[in-house]
This record gives structure tokens, C-alpha cells and sequence, in this order.
């Protein structure tokens, strides 16, 4: 059985795409967790924000986050893909812990 972890992955795409498209390219990504018994919990657009400093000539990006239950090597795979892609300007991929119960006073 291939342990899942709770991933949170950041996407920076090229501003000169069109907003509605966004989401739509991102499910074509998505199908690599999705097909290796993942899933996704979240998908957020936060639309164009202001970088604070350039990527590849570009002062604005398209930001995402994707919140999603997967084993590490589709994780790794859903990175490589992304970074292959020319309209991704940045990634980062961060496993989240899970939270914890506060402590009980005795």
C-alpha cells in the first residue's frame, strides 16, 4: 500500500494567459495524481497579483494553489510537468503535517 501525505503545491503562471483558462489547464496536470489513486481536495485561483520581484521578465504572475492527498512520486511527477510547461513562471510544493489536538490540561 503507497502511503498518501497532504500536499499544498503553489503555481505561478505567465500573466498574458486568460484567467478563464487557468483552471482548465491545471485539471490536465491534476489527472497525474488523480491516475495514481490520489485525489484533490482544493483547487484555488487567486487571479493576477504583483510578484515582488521579476520572474523571466515578468512583474505580475496568475497564482494557484492546489491543496491534494498523494504519494510522493506523483507528487514529483506533478512538479516535473509543471516546470516542463512554459506559461508556469514558478512552483513550490509543500507537505503539509496534519494537525494536531491541542494538549489536554490535567
Amino acid at each position: 500500500m503507497v502511503f498518501m501525505r497532504h500536499y499544498e503545491v503553489m503555481v505561478i503562471l505567465d500573466p498574458s494567459l486568460d484567467e478563464r483558462t487557468v483552471a482548465p489547464s491545471l485539471e490536465s496536470f491534476l489527472n497525474v495524481i488523480r491516475t495514481s489513486g490520489g485525489s484533490v481536495e482544493k483547487v484555488e485561483i487567486w487571479g493576477k497579483r504583483r510578484l515582488s520581484f521579476e520572474i523571466a521578465k515578468n512583474s505580475e504572475g496568475i497564482y494557484a494553489v492546489l491543496d491534494l492527498n498523494a504519494d510522493p512520486d506523483a507528487v514529483k511527477e506533478l512538479d516535473r510537468q509543471l516546470s516542463l510547461n512554459e506559461s508556469v513562471l514558478r512552483t513550490k510544493v509543500m507537505r503539509r503535517e496534519p494537525a494536531k489536538a491541542p494538549a489536554k490540561a490535567s
